[in-house]
């Protein structure tokens, strides 16, 4: 009944399940879009890597100061020189003291550095992607590997992502719930709700856990 406890539930459910899908729309169109791009590669109009703009540059770097201990400090000090800001990936082990290599990243930019800290060059390759390239490194950018705890976001912007997709996940979670608490309220369409409802859970959990015993 209107002004009742349920019926203020049911009106302030229906209005925030309107507005977070609103504000959550684009986020999902940017998800949807590169999920099917990154799941068909061979779409050439979408092509982003074959497509990038490479710029290679040698540079030359002041001495780093002891002070400078560990490699993300390092690090961070020859981006401040170059003029590089972005999530900070390590790919090799050093095993040389004087040789620095390390990447770059940040959407749309890809840089790829290589420092002789003996003579303090920096040999520099740095690749530009376009739109598609962007959205693609978006769909997938978190600044952390499990498999390397080297790996951890250093970069602002990387962490305000995270924190951005972690509430796209709360908001999808609560229109989800919000969706079937409407859908409860309508005795006519229980029953086909819940066959579907049925049928989605069923595939979903066979990709999720049924695999494991089929194959």
């Amino acid at each position: 009944r209107p002004g009742s406890l349920p019926g203020i539930f049911e009106l302030w459910n229906r209005k925030l399940h309107y507005y977070a899908g609103l504000f959550l729309l684009f986020f999902m169109w940017l998800f949807a879009v590169t999920g099917l791009v990154l799941n068909h590669p061979t779409w050439g109009f979408a092509a982003s890597w074959t497509k990038r703009t490479d710029t290679n540059s040698e540079r030359a770097i002041t001495a780093l100061g002891p002070e400078l201990r560990g490699d993300l400090a390092q690090a961070r000090e020859i981006m401040r020189q170059l003029g590089i800001e972005g999530e900070i990936l390590w790919t090799t082990t050093r095993t040389d003291a004087s040789q620095f290599v390390f990447q770059v990243r940040r959407p749309g930019h890809y840089y790829f550095i290589k420092a002789d800290l003996a003579l303090n060059r920096v040999t520099l390759r740095h690749s530009e992607v376009n739109l598609w390239g962007v959205m693609k490194v978006l769909h997938v950018f978190s600044g952390v590997q499990l498999d390397d705890p080297r790996q951890s976001r250093d970069w602002a912007l990387t962490t305000a992502w995270a924190y951005s997709m972690d509430a796209v996940a709360a908001g999808l979670i609560f229109m989800v719930l919000s969706s079937l608490y409407m859908w409860w309220l309508l005795p006519q369409k229980r029953l086909l709700g819940v066959v579907v409802l049925g049928l989605g859970s069923l595939v979903c959990g066979l990709f999720c856990v049924g695999l494991r015993w089929l194959f």
